[in-house]
């Protein structure tokens, strides 16, 4: 009888300790279980070079949703983003990809406007700018095509 409670106690704590990995697994790594609070958006790019799924999406250095796909469409990367309900897009709002520092991680940066008729779930951005490309710089650079 004793070593049953002993186990049944020691069985309890390795399931609590699970769970609390699992938890902290979620929330430091910033994962979605079920859908959250977020709506998705798609912004045309001509490039999306060294933009990721899971990237940050920002709006003024905020946190505001995050990168859920990129794919190839009629020769243009379409970023998938998924906004914070709680954000109110508009159909004149300019998205970008940025770079932190200079050799950081890609994110989007979104100017929201105001100017525009509401974006809904599954609008589309229409004005983008491409992330800067170092690399191609510094090879017209070198090749001399720099004007």
């Amino acid at each position: 009888m004793e070593k049953t409670k002993l186990e049944l106690i020691v069985g309890l704590f390795v399931l609590i300790g699970i769970v609390c990995l699992g938890y902290l697994s979620i929330k430091l790594g910033k994962l979605e279980v079920i859908g959250g609070d977020r709506y998705e958006v798609e912004a045309p790019f001509n490039s999306a070079s060294g933009l990721k799924p899971g990237a940050t999406v920002e709006i003024a250095g905020v946190e505001v949703g995050r990168v859920k796909s990129i794919v190839l469409k009629n020769d243009q990367a379409i970023v998938r983003l998924a906004v914070q309900n709680s954000i109110q897009l508009y159909s004149d709002t300019f998205a970008s990809i940025k770079t932190r520092g200079i050799i950081g991680e890609k994110f989007l940066a979104l100017s929201p406007g105001g100017g525009g008729d509401p974006l809904q779930a599954g609008g589309t951005i229409r004005d983008t700018e491409s992330g800067l490309d170092l690399e191609e710089l510094v090879s017209q650079y070198v090749h001399g095509k720099v004007k």
